[in-house]
């Protein structure tokens, strides 16, 4: 059976979106649909039916499963009496995007960072070295700046990082309300820094 014949409409569209957004996200098709099926199963499931369900190989399944572990996105579960085993997705979806975002950060922002103090260590022996490094501190610096944000943030509860978010929304708001009785934008002109 394929996944046409083992999925209600809603849930195959939901698999089938995730399978083309994967290449997207550097993952591929058959990852992003086995993270999928697991995220909406109301119940752990075991490689086979991921599989049968899905209509793919074993194999592909298997390795698409050991993917998902190292970017730690489903966590293997045993159950009393079966020796098979079963795999389910984070049920909580905050829980789903730090780890996103920790894995994300792990494998490349931070190898961006430690290349950048690299080459800010070094001395420049031309006038273009000089631009191309003061460049690179502007990068670095940013980067830095928005990893020490992420990092309070990811200290938040849930409730208050969404409180948060939510303040972001409102601030946009009140900035298109003042360029409308201002008849200016104060995205064109951002304010200079102190």
């Amino acid at each position: 059976m394929s996944l046409q014949d083992q999925l209600p409409p809603l849930n195959r569209e939901f698999v089938a979106h995730f399978g083309e957004m994967g290449s997207k996200w550097g993952i591929n098709r058959t990852v992003g649909q086995i993270y999928a099926l697991l995220y909406i199963s109301p119940q752990a499931l075991c490689a086979d039916e991921i599989a049968e369900t899905l209509g793919f190989s074993r194999s592909n399944v298997s390795m698409g499963l050991k993917e998902l572990q190292a970017w730690r996105l489903v966590r293997l579960r045993h159950q009393p009496g079966d020796r098979r085993e079963f795999f389910e997705a984070p049920a909580d979806v905050w829980e789903i995007f730090r780890v996103l975002a920790e894995e994300r950060r792990r494998r490349e922002i931070e190898p961006t960072l430690s290349m950048l103090r690299t080459a800010l260590l070094e001395t420049p022996k031309t006038e273009a070295e000089q631009h191309a490094q003061n460049r690179m501190r502007e990068m670095h610096d940013l980067i830095d700046r928005l990893m020490t944000w992420f990092d309070d943030v990811q200290k938040l509860a849930p409730e208050t990082a969404l409180q948060l978010m939510g303040m972001g929304a409102t601030v946009t708001r009140v900035l298109e309300l003042k360029d409308r009785l201002t008849g200016r934008s104060s995205r064109q002109n951002p304010p200079a820094a102190a």
